[in-house]
């Protein structure tokens, strides 16, 4: 173990941040994070069990694949029982429910799917395979949608003609407005996310502070990153300011990485998304620009989608809200698990649902 890996197990600094956490802390707080890895974190080093009594750790939308429609899946599944089609995707897609199937199920009746590690991986297959077509399946937030952005430019230039993409990119500030305004829900303070953060920066949370005073903090993943940002976010209510702080600054910029943003921007457009258990939110997705239309799997194969069955008692979608905790779904270690996911929170290795499974049990 090197020296900077020990710095984060500091007990003594541990306790420290406890303490401040216990003495600033109101009476009543809740506080979401929104990051499906800070959901694991959280739930793996037993923060939740060091809380003051009356603070509420909620998960929410963190997880790109829990987020994913349903609609989403099935169209995905459509594509993928199109003849001839390679689909290639990132490993936790292939196990998500849709309707009536899923992409392993799909693999088993003879679909030809392929887990990738980078967006270049299809292009390779794309290459190697150039009588076959190959769609990736492009799910994310913007921690990966620089690289699948990046990849379309690179099938471009190089006149691939074999190669698309299912665009079901997502971004996270629109989603925090959707959370911060839902009725049912009553967020004090927001954990923000480290990884998406090092691409967007701190600026895009600032209508958080400004214009419905819910302070959020910027924070990395080891348990002192998390306890900090904890206490910098009790110091904002006891003090009675909200603002966007950065507990992260080892990795996450005030402006981010503009590189990557202008990747983004140069391939994709805004547009309205639909979130499993948010609905349609305006601006908070990507469609292709009409320059890179031409790599748009959907309009080019045009698969025809089962209809929607949204699973029978599965409450996925409150969840993500952080209404609901996993515990509380009447389906959750009986009917769903990890052997037999129903919902895509057990899915994930980001899922609310999994996290619990595997660390509240």
């Amino acid at each position: 173990m090197t020296v900077d890996e020990r710095a984060f197990q500091d007990p003594t600094l541990a306790k420290g941040l406890i303490d401040a956490i216990h003495a600033w802390a109101p009476e009543h707080a809740t506080l979401m994070e929104v990051c499906g890895t800070h959901t694991a974190s959280i739930g793996r080093e037993g923060i939740r069990n060091v809380m003051p009594e009356g603070v509420r750790l909620a998960s929410g939308p963190g997880c790109p694949v829990c987020v994913t429609s349903n609609r989403d899946i099935d169209t995905v599944i459509a594509l993928a029982r199109v003849p001839g089609i390679i689909i290639t995707t990132f490993g936790d897609m292939t196990r998500v429910p849709g309707s009536t199937s899923s992409l392993l199920g799909e693999q088993a009746k003879g679909a030809d799917v392929r887990i990738c590690y980078s967006p270049l991986d299809s292009l390779r297959i794309a290459r190697e395979n150039p009588d076959r077509q190959v769609v990736f399946v492009g799910v994310g937030f913007e921690t990966t949608t620089p690289a699948i952005a990046a990849s379309i430019q690179r099938a471009k230039k190089d006149g691939l003609k074999n190669f698309t993409v299912f665009v079901a990119h997502k971004n996270m500030p629109g989603a925090l407005e959707a959370i911060i305004a839902d009725p049912d829900l009553k967020v004090d303070a927001l954990i923000l996310p480290g990884h998406v953060s090092t691409i967007i920066g701190m600026e895009p949370y600032r209508f958080l502070a400004e214009k419905y005073h819910i302070p959020g903090v910027i924070t990395g993943f080891k348990a002192l990153d998390i306890l900090e940002g904890i206490a910098m976010i009790m110091r904002q209510l006891h003090e009675g300011r909200a603002e966007i702080e950065n507990a992260y600054k080892r990795s996450v910029m005030q402006d981010g990485n503009p590189a990557a943003r202008a990747i983004i921007d140069e391939v994709f457009e805004t547009c309205t998304a639909t979130w499993r258990g948010l609905g349609d939110i305006p601006g908070s997705g990507y469609r292709l620009r009409p320059e890179y239309a031409e790599f748009d799997a959907v309009a080019r194969f045009q698969p025809e989608v089962e209809p929607t069955i949204e699973p029978k008692g599965c409450r996925c979608g409150d969840v993500l809200r952080g209404i609901l905790t996993p515990s509380e779904c009447p389906l959750f270690r009986k009917a769903c698990n990890p052997e037999n996911p129903l919902g895509p929170c057990m899915v994930s290795s980001e899922g609310t649902c999994s996290a619990y499974y595997r660390y509240f049990s």
